[in-house]
């Protein structure tokens, strides 16, 4: 907290707070601490109670029960009276910069926008006082430059999966070391990030069509929350991100195309797309679209329900006097919850990657049972756990530097 504290409050970049300084940094936490305090109240009686707090957590998705409510109460109150007043709320945060319950669901929230590569996140949602103050932009950039990272350091992995999910069969068992030793004999090291390009250029323009899209989505369901409820964001996030993939899904085919190339095949992305433009016309850039666009449901969904079901479970059962995760249990939370939504929507992507590859693809039951549905899948959960960790890192980093 002081580190925070002096980070927060030091103009001069000296490392130290002088008396100004230091002022200026309780009269504007004072401000924040002011909206916080009057958005849980909910009675506008000038207290909180445990009602107030249970109801407050309950509309941003999260349940307690009253109990926990009170022990979090508890912690604050100084008079015995089982409510915080304004000076209860103010002395206690006031050199507690990130332990109130509004910034800690704001923490929860703003985790689940960590990119594993596969672009079918639920989008994020901002407050009212996010959007006003332009920090929505500046958690998507960190989000952003996240994903960039991230998917470059586990490219290898992704082009391993693409190749085992269009050229492993029964007859071509390609396994994991193998698949390695074969792309590097083909084209060298620097054939292990073969159509990482295109994947981190096409970042930012899904990015913003989809928190675009998601915005409008909200405005149209009508609700009158500042975030929303669990199966409305799930409806809003899962369209928004059916639309964000039809407008870039060109890039989605050309990543693969350029993932598969053999070494001079292509000079370029350019090139390889004029290729296919040239050999197979438009269509081709939408090759694999519909199991694409069915296999969002399933991959928000059960990721989101998994990561607010451990989330739940866990401020059920630890949160006493904070609800503070701290990093393990978000890293946690958002490995299974990707791992589960990757799973159940795992063999439509595979369908969508071997038409993005080679034309229509049918019968891949018959012809190779269900397991061919799942193949490439030990790649793709190997790069899970070093993706939510580097994005996680570098998240985190780019937050502090853009003063988030």
């Amino acid at each position: 907290s002081e580190q925070k504290i002096v980070k927060a409050g030091d103009k001069d970049l000296d490392g130290q707070l002088d008396f100004e300084e230091f002022v200026h940094y309780l009269q504007d936490h004072e401000k924040k601490l002011r909206l916080v305090f009057k958005s849980l109240d909910k009675k506008n009686d000038g207290r909180i109670d445990a009602q107030e707090i249970v109801q407050s957590l309950r509309d941003l998705g999260v349940k307690i029960s009253e109990q926990q409510a009170e022990k979090i109460l508890k912690s604050m109150d100084k008079n015995g009276t089982m409510t915080i007043d304004w000076n209860e709320w103010r002395d206690y945060h006031l050199l507690h910069p990130v332990e109130n319950i509004p910034e800690i669901i704001l923490y929860w929230k703003h985790s689940t926008i960590f990119d594993v590569g596969e672009n079918l996140t639920v989008p994020d949602e901002f407050t009212v006082e996010e959007r006003q103050t332009g920090m929505w932009w500046r958690h998507l950039v960190a989000g952003g430059g996240a994903g960039a990272v991230s998917r470059t350091c586990t490219a290898p992995l992704d082009r391993l999966k693409v190749l085992m999910q269009v050229h492993a069969s029964r007859s071509n068992n390609m396994c994991i070391v193998g698949g390695f030793t074969q792309m590097i004999r083909e084209g060298g090291p620097r054939s292990l990030w073969r159509g990482n390009g295109i994947n981190v250029l096409k970042i930012a323009p899904e990015s913003a069509i989809k928190f675009m899209a998601y915005e409008q989505i909200k405005r149209f369901i009508g609700t009158d929350q500042e975030m929303l409820r669990i199966h409305e964001r799930l409806l809003a996030g899962s369209l928004a991100g059916a639309i964000a993939q039809s407008s870039i899904y060109p890039m989605e085919v050309l990543k693969t195309r350029m993932a598969l190339r053999k070494t001079g095949q292509y000079s370029g992305m350019l090139d390889c797309a004029k290729n296919i433009l040239s050999k197979e016309g438009m269509a081709a850039f939408y090759k694999g679209y519909i199991p694409n666009m069915l296999g969002i449901i399933p991959y928000a969904g059960i990721d989101l329900a998994v990561y607010e079901t451990l989330k739940n479970a866990w401020l059920q059962r630890y949160a006493v006097n904070s609800a503070d995760p701290g990093v393990f249990v978000l890293l946690a939370c958002g490995t299974i919850s990707s791992t589960c939504g990757q799973l159940a929507s795992y063999p439509l992507a595979l369908v969508r990657t071997r038409m993005q590859a080679q034309g229509l693809f049918k019968h891949i039951l018959k012809t190779e049972g269900a397991f061919g549905l799942y193949r490439g899948l030990a790649p793709n959960f190997m790069k899970v756990i070093p993706a939510v960790s580097i994005s996680y890192v570098v998240y985190e980093n780019l937050k502090m530097t853009l003063g988030v």
